[in-house]
């Protein structure tokens, strides 16, 4: 258990790698961005889930495109916590990210326009659903080999 305190304080001189490159990403102490991460993060979840249940109520296609697009803003934002902002920037846009990033972010925007300003429903929950399919492809790029288990495993289903 002293170990694990030491390494996640980052006083371990074992563990130099990626608890040094945590540390260096931002002046926040690392227990006090893992707390802001699991704040973010589960703010964002909830935002997500209680849009899910606002889309239920009459006219409720717009405060589920709202709550639901906040939600996974809240979440993506959520990293930046643990790697800092412009880090987190970079690796978005990664030739292994750039278009599920693209796609993602394009789908958050297209989201609100479709809810708030079109008013096309249809067209606000297919973005919706884009969002999430591109939001879980750009987080399975953070897990190695995850993608291509993916796609071999569909592959298999469809062959």
């Amino acid at each position: 258990m002293e170990k694990l305190r030491r390494v996640l304080s980052g006083q371990d001189d074992e563990e130099q790698g990626l608890t040094s490159q945590v540390l260096d990403a931002s002046s926040l102490s690392f227990s006090t961005r893992l707390k802001w991460f699991a704040i973010c993060f589960a703010s964002g979840v909830f935002f997500s889930i209680l849009g899910t249940g606002l889309l239920w109520l009459p006219g409720g296609l717009k405060l589920f495109a709202v709550f639901y697009t906040l939600g996974n803003l809240a979440a993506l934002a959520s990293t930046c916590f643990l790697m800092g902002p412009a880090k987190q920037l970079r690796k978005m846009f990664e030739t292994t990210r750039l278009l599920a990033t693209v796609v993602m972010l394009l789908c958050l925007v297209l989201t609100l326009c479709a809810a708030l300003w079109w008013g096309k429903k249809g067209l606000a929950l297919l973005f919706c659903i884009l969002q999430f399919l591109s939001m879980t492809w750009y987080s399975l790029s953070y897990i190695p080999y995850a993608r291509d288990a993916i796609i071999k495993c569909c592959s298999s289903l469809v062959s």
